[in-house]
């Protein structure tokens, strides 16, 4: 009888310890979950932080290279000024549409495009009226002339076209 009683404790033992041991599975799967949810949320804020400083990074880097460009925009006026003007060394006209279209080529290769103006339709987002004139020949609100090119730099516009609109 002796021995039926401690088999039976030894029994009751093993049972409370398989409760116990299940119990403590339960609890280590609650943790494993809750560790891998925070994993997630941590991997995933992580991504959207790379995604967010490159973009912030890709604008400012866009910001500055169009501020570079705008000031070399006058440059790229005052040689466009020279090509057209009088000369009698034909060489030296030669020279300044070389520097001129090498000029514009590297302005090209940085997504820079002029603005379209004559015979287009006049759009504020574009180009800047310095001047209105009535001529049947032309369009409501079309660009008549262009006293200065605009510059667009990707979907930005970086200088507005000065242009003169008809009616």
């Amino acid at each position: 009888m002796a021995e039926n009683k401690e088999e039976q404790k030894i029994e009751e033992n093993k049972e409370d310890e398989v409760i116990e041991l299940k119990k403590t599975i339960e609890t280590q799967k609650i943790q494993l979950e809750e560790q891998e949810d925070r994993l997630k949320r941590v991997a995933a804020e992580f991504e959207n932080y790379k995604k967010r400083s490159t973009k912030e990074r890709e604008t400012l880097y866009n910001s500055l290279k169009g501020d570079v460009i705008l000031t070399i925009l006058p440059v790229v006026d005052n040689l466009e000024k020279a090509v057209v003007a009088k000369t009698e060394d034909e060489s030296y006209k030669q020279g300044i549409e070389l520097v001129l279209k090498q000029l514009k080529d590297v302005l090209t290769s940085n997504g820079v495009k002029e603005i379209e103006t004559i015979g287009k339709t006049f759009d504020p987002e574009l180009h800047e009226a310095v001047a209105s004139v009535v001529d049947e020949n032309l369009g409501e609100k079309e660009i008549k002339e262009e006293y200065r090119k605009g510059y667009i730099l990707g979907n930005k516009v970086i200088r507005h076209s000065m242009v003169v609109v008809a009616n």
